[in-house]
């Protein structure tokens, strides 16, 4: 069918919504951690302060090995706080050096999958190093453990991607113990049940960051987008057929200007009515380079890939 250029840009930009989170060009921290691999996607753009802060820590290496140092069932799993440190006279678990308080940016909701930073009680603007990764939508306003109206409300700075929650679900389900202080509520790896060691602590390996300009988690990707009116789009795409051709459709509830282009961005070209995306994100060690896709039903926003570059 004829895909009308105009049709499309005119229908796209009448239909902006509220920002969604995950429909942003952000960093990506992966983790390698003896449980297992996951990834967060950052929200740079919803709350550049608290994002800053946490790839401050990831670059000073305070978070490699660093551990998870406590865990709530059906609440939260929390790091960031403690790092083990090798020395002459063996290994010790110390605090984290925190850099100075930052101010809150509480926008997004503490549903399950998101991750947000710790703070002191009856004082929002005092996170520093710890954050933590919700187990259950901890936003009911009926649930006094509500994170969204606490103490200002926990600012939610990124979401687990891809199969990433099987990791902190896989924790929530280790023993718990006190092992005196801050680490009352301890998760232990490989627990005898009697003397915890270092090798029972649930360890992050290393830290990587990768600036990738879109994602495919849970059968939708995400990215910016010019459609070539000089108006930078967040927009996602819901996967709705992979055989025998591969077809995404575009979500228009979730259709957003951007206030600023990325640096790095999809383009849709009116000529050919082709979408450029030069790299997306599809699980914590795989990015796909130079995927083009075809406007193939302009009345539905039906997008079908056409080429990408080879996976190495």
């Amino acid at each position: 069918m004829h895909c009308s250029q105009k049709y499309f840009r005119t229908t796209l930009s009448a239909c902006l919504f509220l920002i969604h989170f995950s429909a942003q060009a952000n960093p990506i921290a992966c983790f390698d951690t003896n449980m297992g691999n996951f990834c967060i996607e950052l929200f740079e753009t919803q709350t550049p302060v608290t994002t800053a802060n946490f790839l401050s820590y990831i670059n000073n290496g305070a978070y490699t090995n660093g551990i998870f140092h406590r865990s709530v069932p059906d609440f939260v799993i929390q790091g960031g706080g403690f790092q083990i440190v090798d020395s002459a006279d063996g290994k010790s678990l110390n605090p984290v050096n925190a850099l100075p308080p930052i101010s809150n940016e509480y926008k997004i909701s503490n549903t399950r999958g998101t991750v947000a930073m710790a703070k002191l009680g009856n004082n929002p603007n005092s996170a520093t190093s710890q954050w933590f990764v919700n187990l259950a939508d901890n936003n009911d306003p009926r649930n006094p453990q509500n994170l969204d109206i606490q103490n200002g409300g926990f600012t939610v700075f990124g979401r687990v991607l891809f199969d990433g929650m099987s990791v902190f679900d896989a924790i929530e389900k280790l023993p718990i113990r006190n092992l005196g202080g801050s680490l009352s509520a301890t998760p232990l790896k490989d627990f005898n049940g009697t003397q915890a060691s270092f090798s029972n602590l649930v360890q992050i390996n290393h830290v990587a960051v990768t600036n990738t300009v879109g994602v495919f988690s849970e059968g939708i990707l995400s990215f910016p987008v010019d459609i070539g009116t000089g108006t930078a789009l967040a927009v996602n795409l819901r996967l709705i057929k992979d055989n025998p051709s591969i077809v995404f459709e575009l979500d228009l509830t979730n259709v957003t200007s951007l206030a600023s282009s990325p640096a790095s961005i999809a383009t849709f070209s009116s000529q050919n009515s082709q979408l450029h995306i030069p790299s997306i994100m599809i699980n914590t060690s795989t990015q796909i380079n130079n995927l083009v896709r075809s406007l193939t039903d302009a009345e539905s926003y039906q997008f079908t890939l056409l080429s990408f570059d080879p996976i190495n």
